[in-house]
Formats: C-alpha cells, sequence, structure tokens
C-alpha cells in the first residue's frame, strides 16, 4: 500500500504561499523521517495529509485513489500537544473508546496504567497523555501514522519507550510511518529513510 501528496500547494489566507508543489510517498511498513526547520510548513503539510486541511492545491492518494474521508480516516494524525486534542470533559477511558478499546498487550507496551483510565486529561502529563494519542492512533483501520513532533516535549526514557511501541506495532501491522522532526539524531536510528523539507518545498 503506497501513500502519495503530490504537488501539494497552500497558502493561509490568500497571504504568500507556505506550501509549494510539495510531493512525497511513503510505502506500508516504512519508516520516513521529514525534517525541517520550526514554522517552515511542516506541519501544515501533515494537517493536509491526514485531511485536517482541506483548501488546498494537488493530491493524496492511497494506492492511486482519493482518501476515504468518510469514517474512520486510515491515516491518523498525532500531534506534538496531546493536551489540544482531547475533550476535557471526558475521562481518559472515554477517550480512548472514542477511537477503539485496544488490548491489555499494546496498553502495557506503551506503558499505559489502568488506574489513568478513570482521570481527567488535565490530571495526567505530556508524556502520559502522548500515550493514549497513540494507542487512538493505533486502531486496526490505520493504514499510516503521520508522528508531527510527537516526543519533542518528553524526556529520554519516555521517547525511546513510546519509539519502540510504536514501531514494534508499525512494523507488525503494515503500518507506514512519516516522522516528522527536527531531530536529525533521532530520525537516523528510527527511520529507512529522511526527506529534507526545504529540498521537497518548491517557494
Amino acid at each position: 500500500m503506497e501513500l502519495k501528496a503530490e504537488n501539494i500547494s497552500f497558502s493561509y489566507h490568500k497571504k504568500k504561499p507556505i506550501l509549494k508543489d510539495v510531493s512525497l510517498s511513503l510505502n506500508s511498513n516504512q519508516i520516513i523521517g521529514l525534517i525541517g526547520d520550526s514554522g517552515s510548513g511542516k506541519s501544515t503539510l501533515c494537517k493536509i495529509i491526514s485531511g485536517y486541511i482541506t483548501n488546498y492545491t494537488g493530491e493524496v492518494t492511497i494506492d492511486g485513489n482519493p482518501v476515504n474521508r468518510n469514517g474512520y480516516d486510515p491515516i491518523q494524525l498525532i500531534f506534538q500537544h496531546p493536551e489540544k486534542t482531547m475533550n476535557p470533559k471526558w475521562k481518559m477511558e472515554k477517550v480512548l473508546r472514542e477511537s477503539w478499546v485496544p488490548p491489555q498487550d499494546l496498553k502495557d507496551t506503551l506503558g499505559l496504567k489502568d488506574n489513568w483510565l478513570t482521570r481527567w486529561p488535565s490530571e495526567l502529563s505530556g508524556g502520559e497523555l502522548q500515550r493514549f494519542s497513540i494507542l487512538r492512533a493505533l486502531n486496526p483501520q490505520t493504514k499510516f501514522i503521520i508522528a508531527d513532533e510527537i516526543s519533542t516535549m518528553l524526556d529520554a526514557v519516555t521517547q525511546v519507550q513510546i519509539w519502540e511501541a510504536l514501531i514494534k506495532h508499525c512494523k507488525a501491522n503494515d503500518i507506514g510511518i512519516l516522522a516528522v522532526s527536527h531531530d536529525k539524531d533521532l530520525l537516523d536510528v528510527i527511520c529507512d529513510d529522511i526527506l529534507y523539507f526545504k529540498e521537497l518545498n518548491h517557494l
């Protein structure tokens, strides 16, 4: 299975384009890194690929077909700041069940403790919330993960645990990962190949 973004261009409010003719591809069971400066448009591209921004030009396809955004989206975006993606009025068990009910062994692999399920988002740390974000994205219908700076705010030990668990699950289930970061050392370790955003964006 192949995810393609082809000739993606976008500007905010008719201002100067932030993306111009950006193209990339990602196969199942592949981890591709995307590196670039902060504010360069990487996160905007992530939102376009995963369906959060729709008023762009270009195409996003899976195996040559437009992505079906009706129902569960096979392209899941994991954000840098998980607290911004969760309903503060829901306890964590409901937050998780909104996507699916993951097996206990997967929760254990990600280091998610059962007593966190009865807490509110405001009662958990960034690292704890990010574990929930990753679990939500690993619904069996997911085909591709867009990981946008997902470990930037975390300590080194938590970074390792989260990436090891995510990669293990995705490799076992033929899920492709686009790992977006400005940390080249991290991408060198986890990725099959690295793309440089400034070389993709033809501004």
